[in-house]
Parts: C-alpha cells; structure tokens; sequence
C-alpha cells in the first residue's frame, strides 16, 4: 500500500514556538513517533508539508538584508524552504528517507490571479505597503488590524514534475519528501519552466500528488483529532465516517479556513481513485487508523 502523509503546521511549530531549527526537529522527532504505525508496518510513504512560518522568516530575512543581498522571487523562497524542512525531516525519521525537490505545475491564466487572496511574508504600516505596491507591483491588504501585507494568487495544482522520480524512489522503499509548501509554483514557456510568485494549498497538492502516484491512502494531519460539525455549538461533534458524497455536501457548513480545504482535498482524491483519506491529528493517528478517531473519508 502506498500512503501520502500530509504534515500540518504543528507537526514542525508548536503553540508559544518560536520555529528555531532544534524546535522543528524535536517536533518532528515526536511525529515521527506517531506515525510508526505507518512507517514501520511495511507501507511505501510520501510526506509532504506546509512552509507558511518558515517562507514568512524567510521573507523577513531577505527585507532587513535587502541593502547587503539581492532579493529572491517568492518561488525560489519556496525552494529555499522545500530544502530546509527536508533536511530537518530526514534527521527526524528513520532512513531511508529522499527530499525532492518538487514543482508543481499551474495555469497562469487561473482565475486566482485576479485575486490574490494569501497574505505572506511580513507586517508594514500603509505607507510602506503602498510604496511596496507601487514600487514592486505588489497587491497589499490589511491583515487581522496588525498591519499591511503582501497577498499573492493560490491556484489550482495541475501536475507534479517531478512525479515519475517520486513514484521510481517509493517503489524502491524509500520515505520520500515531496511537494513542500505544496510545491514550487511553475508554468510551461518554450519547452522550459518559468517560476511563479503564489502558494499552493499544501492540502490540495498532496491530494493530486496521492492521485498521480497513483496511492491507496491520503492522511491529513492536522491540530484537531477529527472533522467537527458544527464547530463551537454545543452541538459540537465529532464525524467518525463519511462517504465522498457526505464530505462534499459538508463543504457547504464548513467555515473557510483550515478545515474546509482538508475536507474538499481528501473528497477529491477519494472521487479520483476510489481510496480512502483520513483527517486526524498526529497524537490520535493510531486510533484513527483503527477507526477509533479522526474522519474517514470513503466511497
């Protein structure tokens, strides 16, 4: 059976975490605990994860350096992050563990660049927004009343590059970390890739990617050990089991945020292949795998 993991945030940062290196790994290193289950129980893995903390750092960097170092393109610091994570993952699991490198294709006339909708990198006053939008071509927005921010396009993910080198080192064993911050954002021109400044939801990556390979299995692991109707009512509850065609009606109540791209990326990989997508956290994923929590996803 092969299996594509989906990494939340908190599998890297925890709550009050500043995101130093020895945090990350130590994290990891209790995930990687978790998720023994899985790795140990003879199934061919793909990892992937979010970048969201580690490009906004990354940003952060580049602006105070900007007089001593030339700036990056939002794609490269994509990579940058694809790379750092990677290395941090394979000192956390047991080996053999692969990084690729991974870009991900999208259509540059996605309708997602008419609207940029994700904020990224650092907080400015309106001033220096403005100044930013004008001088660098940049789209700004308030951002939660602590300041102004840069927002880039999230289109859809069309093709995994590199995933014949993904599906040839599962195949032979190997725990491969793939499609990092959901890929490295990219377009076909004249026979070559040209880099694209946008993020790629991380959940809706890895459901193409578990499509393509083709895998049996997508876990989204994420903070909260199951999908929750109704969220902060007393009727709260939890949802143990639903068919596709439950999920993507459940689409409609769920708020737009970190649960709703889960869902509506676990049901599409579920609609395309006819396997099976569980939403869980990392602590409850045994128990999940058991049928004892998280959401199961199925036809």
């Amino acid at each position: 059976m092969t299996t594509v993991v989906a990494l939340g945030g908190n599998a890297l940062i925890g709550p009050g975490e500043r995101g130093t290196a020895a945090e990350q790994l130590a994290n990891l290193r209790e995930t990687a605990k978790a998720l023994a289950p899985v790795l140990l129980g003879g199934e061919r893995i793909v990892l992937t994860h979010g970048n969201g903390p580690q490009v906004g750092n990354e940003l952060i960097r580049q602006e105070r350096a900007s007089k001593e170092a030339p700036q990056l393109p939002l794609w490269l610091a994509v990579a940058q992050t694809q790379a750092e994570i990677g290395a941090l993952i394979e000192a956390a699991f047991a080996p053999p563990v692969a990084c690729v490198l991974t870009h991900v294709r999208v259509d540059p006339e996605d309708a997602a660049f008419e609207r940029p909708t994700k904020p990224i990198g650092p907080f400015y006053t309106e001033e220096r927004a403005r100044e930013l939008e004008r001088d660098r071509g940049w789209a700004v927005v308030q951002d939660a009343g602590r300041g102004w921010r840069r927002v880039v396009p999230s289109p859809a993910p069309l093709g995994i590059v590199e995933l014949e080198s993904i599906r040839a080192l599962v195949e032979r064993g190997t725990t491969v970390v793939a499609c990092g911050g959901g890929g490295i954002p990219v377009a076909d021109e004249a026979g070559a890739l040209r880099g694209i400044d946008a993020v790629i939801d991380k959940d809706r990556a890895s459901a193409l990617l578990a499509t393509q390979l083709p895998a049996e299995r997508l876990l989204i692991l994420t903070a909260v050990p199951a999908v929750l109707r109704g969220f902060g009512t007393p009727e709260q509850e939890e949802l143990r089991e639903l068919t596709v065609d439950e999920a993507e009606e459940l689409l409609a109540e769920l708020a737009e945020g970190s649960m709703r791209p889960k869902v509506q990326a676990a049901a599409a990989f579920v609609r395309a292949t006819g396997g099976e997508a569980v939403i869980t956290s990392a602590e409850a994923l045994g128990e999940a795998l058991e049928g004892r929590a998280g959401t199961r996803i199925h036809t």
